[in-house]
């Protein structure tokens, strides 16, 4: 299973591809997962290594993005199972609003190139959970400012109706678990999962 996870910070995103790989690990799938797109990387680089990638320049920010994003659809075709965060679409969002404002990042030219089985999951939540989320377990380097919640939600929701991407799914987090989320993607996955993906197809029925 190829999955391309994306929405705005909050909706659900990294609760979802590692509740996903724990899933998969417990019955015998081993996921590649990259979940690092966001400025900073909080999941590989110590405290200081974050503050200098925070304190790039800008022109240096795009161009390391840009050569992470190639990179990574190589490692869309070398794994059969790989689950990427945010991933092109985010950099296409954020990218101009708030890591090289006025540089415009088109990313859709790297669709063409990814497996046609990769699965595109947008997330999103009501703007009110949103902020409630935002406030009662605030991320150590919050990007999106509450103000942009709406402006962000849609921008997401325009980029995934505009994707290439050819299997996607949907799924509002608003009133979901992360078990509950979970379920929801597995099954809405089923109509998406490849023939290769058959070991997987029988577990879920």
């Amino acid at each position: 299973m190829r999955v391309i996870a994306v929405g705005c910070e909050y909706s659900g995103v990294s609760t979802l591809i590692q509740s996903l790989d724990d899933w998969g690990r417990q019955r015998g799938f081993q996921h590649h997962l990259d979940d690092h797109f966001t400025i900073p990387d909080a999941f590989h680089l110590s405290d200081e290594e974050q503050q200098a990638m925070l304190t790039m320049l800008p022109a240096i920010k795009e161009r390391f993005q840009r050569f992470q994003l190639v990179y990574h659809v190589r490692l869309l075709h070398r794994y059969r199972h790989i689950l990427l965060g945010g991933f092109h679409m985010e950099e296409t969002i954020y990218g101009p609003r708030y890591y090289y404002p006025g540089k415009a990042q088109e990313v859709r030219e790297y669709e063409p190139d990814m497996p046609d089985d990769t699965i595109l999951v947008h997330l999103h939540a009501q703007p009110a959970v949103i902020r409630q989320r935002m406030a009662t377990s605030p991320h150590p380097h919050q990007l999106v400012p509450a103000a942009d919640v709406e402006e962000i939600l849609e921008a997401f929701a325009v980029e995934t109706r505009k994707s290439w991407i050819r299997r996607k799914i949907s799924i509002d987090t608003s009133a979901l678990t992360p078990v509950e989320l979970l379920a929801s993607f597995l099954q809405l996955s089923i109509p998406h999962l490849h023939a290769e993906d058959a070991g997987i197809r029988s577990l879920l029925g």
